[in-house]
C-alpha cells in the first residue's frame, strides 16, 4: 500500500474537526435535519478513522490527539448548542467542560513535568464518550423530529454525569499514581 495512505485516519479526524462549524451553524439556525446528517457523518468518520488506524496499523501519536480533539470539539459544541436551544441543563454542559478541562490541564502538566503523555482513554472514559454521543444524537433528534421520550433523555443525562465524575476521577488518580511511581524511581 502507498505510504501516504497511513495518514488517512489523521485526515479523516481533521475533516471531522472541520465539520464542527457546519454542525453548529445548522443547530443554531434550526436546520435540524441537516444537523442530524452532519452528526451521522461525523460519527461514521470517527468509526472509520479508528478502524483504519487499528486494522492497518496506521495509528500515530498525532492521530490519537486529533481523534480526541475532534471528539471534544464535536461534543462540547453540540452540548453548548443544545443548552442554548433549551434542551440540556447548564450544569450538564458545565460538567462536560470541567471534566475536559481537568483532563487537558492534567495531561499538559504531566507531559511537561513528568513524562510524555500517551493518549490512552480508560474504559470508563470510552463509555462516557459513547454516552455523550448518544445523548447529543438523541438531543438533536428530539429538536429535529421529536419523539425521544423524556425519560430516555433524563437517563442519558444522568448516565453521562456519573461517567463524567468516574472518568475524571480515574484520570486524576492514574496520573497521580504514575507521578508517584516515577518520582520514587527518580530518587533511586
Amino acid at each position: 500500500m502507498k505510504s501516504y495512505l497511513r495518514h488517512l485516519p489523521n485526515v479523516i479526524s481533521m475533516a471531522r474537526i472541520v465539520l464542527v462549524g457546519p454542525i453548529i451553524w445548522s443547530l443554531l439556525t434550526e436546520r435540524f435535519g441537516l444537523a442530524i446528517w452532519l452528526f451521522l457523518i461525523a460519527g461514521a468518520s470517527d468509526g472509520l478513522d479508528g478502524f483504519l488506524a487499528k486494522h492497518f496499523d496506521w495509528s500515530s501519536r498525532l492521530g490519537g490527539f486529533l481523534d480526541a480533539l475532534a471528539d471534544k470539539f464535536l461534543l462540547i459544541s453540540t452540548f453548548v448548542c443544545l443548552w442554548w436551544l433549551g434542551l440540556f441543563p447548564w450544569w450538564l454542559v458545565l460538567s462536560v467542560l470541567a471534566r475536559d478541562l481537568v483532563i487537558v490541564i492534567g495531561a499538559t502538566v504531566y507531559n511537561f513535568r513528568i513524562e510524555m503523555v500517551q493518549p490512552e482513554p480508560s474504559m470508563i472514559s470510552k463509555l462516557n464518550t459513547f454516552l455523550q454521543i448518544g445523548l447529543a444524537a438523541a438531543g438533536v433528534i428530539q429538536l429535529g423530529f421529536g419523539g425521544v421520550p423524556d425519560w430516555l433523555l433524563q437517563a442519558l443525562i444522568w448516565a453521562v454525569m456519573v461517567t463524567i465524575v468516574l472518568s475524571g476521577a480515574g484520570y486524576v488518580r492514574e496520573w497521580t499514581r504514575r507521578a508517584r511511581v516515577l518520582g520514587s524511581h527518580a530518587g533511586d
